[in-house]
């Protein structure tokens, strides 16, 4: 792994997200779609969502919107069928880029995907162009306070967690896919405070990009994250907004 810390990035994102608020409820309101889609509405026999839903609560959306959009997903209420589309592609400076997009209109997504790759200096490429250089992980970030680290160590691990890395305090537990739920499950049982969980493409390595090309690489990033049908942006940069900060 990496020893780039990624909370940074996540604190990033969470910043973003309660300064849109509606946005991510969207974003989420669609993964519980896929995941009643695909597994049905009952979350003790889903795992994936009862995922999407620790996901939902972590993001403090209310259980109203959550219980509505299970509903709608299993045919109760007017439902929408998405369709799961990644995207690939390179952002400038040879920056590689994985787009995850959840969508009713392939058409739009495309377009809208390919048009910012375009307009920040990127190009869109074909599956399989970046892919390689990720692996995909459960990711999931707990707060240390109250706990020591051999022994948060030793729960992670137990749990079934491939690798713990600490990040002042904050501690980032990694899983292979097959192991995410039970893992977070096993954890959050354990009283720990899980300040983020998701399946994430982890880069195998990360590259630091010009100066020149940074602003074009963060708007590019921006405008991917504000679209609706835009889930998640994974990249393999290290950049100055991602720096911790006193």
């Amino acid at each position: 792994m990496s020893g780039h810390s990624k909370w940074a990035n996540i604190k990033n994102k969470k910043a973003k997200g309660d300064a849109a608020r509606a946005n991510v409820f969207t974003k989420i309101g669609r993964e519980l779609a896929i995941a009643v889609k695909q597994g049905g509405p009952n979350p003790d026999s889903n795992s994936r969502l009862r995922d999407v839903i620790a996901k939902a609560k972590a993001a403090n959306m209310p259980n109203d919107n959550i219980s509505r959009s299970i509903k709608k997903a299993s045919g109760e209420l007017n439902a929408v069928n998405y369709e799961e589309i990644t995207y690939e592609g390179y952002a400038a400076g040879g920056v590689a880029v994985i787009v995850e997009t959840l969508t009713d209109n392939k058409n739009r997504t495309a377009s809208d995907v390919r048009c910012a790759f375009d307009k920040f200096g990127g190009n869109l490429g074909s599956t399989g162009c970046v892919s390689y250089m990720f692996s995909k992980k459960g990711v999931i970030v707990i707060d240390g306070e109250g706990i020591a680290e051999d022994d948060l160590f030793m729960l992670a691990v137990d749990a079934g967690a491939d690798d713990v890395q600490n990040d002042d305090g904050v501690y980032e537990v990694y899983t292979l896919p097959q192991n995410y739920t039970a893992v977070r499950e096993n954890l959050e049982k354990a009283g720990l405070k899980i300040l983020s969980s998701d399946l994430e493409m982890v880069p195998e390595n990360y590259v630091t990009p010009e100066e020149s090309a940074i602003t074009k690489i963060l708007n590019l990033i921006d405008r991917l994250e504000e679209n609706d049908d835009v889930q998640n942006v994974f990249h393999n940069a290290i950049l100055p907004e991602e720096e911790e900060e006193d």
